[in-house]
């Protein structure tokens, strides 16, 4: 089989940042798939209640965002825990999509309440949730936000 694009990166060099993992046309639509990495490969990851509300809350942040609403594919976990998968309709950069994340981790590291999703009616393992966990990474995810370079924002070679 042929290997998929996203085993070819060097995880050894891979630094936390958001990367265009891959750009997909079907048709007249286009989808860019975006890393966004938040830990570094093979030394970190996330925990899983975290994970998951980090997914909970930023699926339903972008998909009510007013300027990304109805370009937001897909929103959820890297199966490895280091990061997130965010899929847009349409063909942006790294740069481009930092705003939105910047917003929407800034929502997680302030957010009180309820989780969105998070019953037993709504969600498959409901119970598996860390709020405190999700509003610590999204903080320290923040500053490789407000701080990327393009080492952050390009695969590394």
């Amino acid at each position: 089989m042929k290997k998929i694009e996203s085993f070819t990166v060097n995880h050894i060099k891979l630094k936390k940042g958001v990367y265009v993992s891959r750009i997909d046309h079907y048709g007249a639509e286009t989808l860019t798939t975006f890393d966004i990495r938040m830990k570094l490969p093979n030394s970190e990851m996330l925990e899983n209640g975290s994970i998951h509300t980090l997914e909970h809350l930023i699926a339903t942040f972008v998909r009510n965002d007013d300027e990304f609403k109805s370009s937001i594919a897909y929103f959820g976990p890297m199966g490895c825990l280091t990061g997130m998968y965010l899929i847009v309709n349409g063909a942006y950069t790294s740069k481009q999509i930092l705003p939105l994340l910047i917003r929407a981790f800034e929502f997680v590291s302030t957010f009180e309440g309820e989780i969105p999703g998070a019953s037993e009616i709504e969600c498959g393992n409901y119970k598996l949730h860390n709020l405190e966990g999700a509003k610590q990474e999204a903080l320290a995810y923040l500053d490789v936000l407000k701080n990327a370079t393009d080492e952050n924002l390009n695969y590394p070679e």
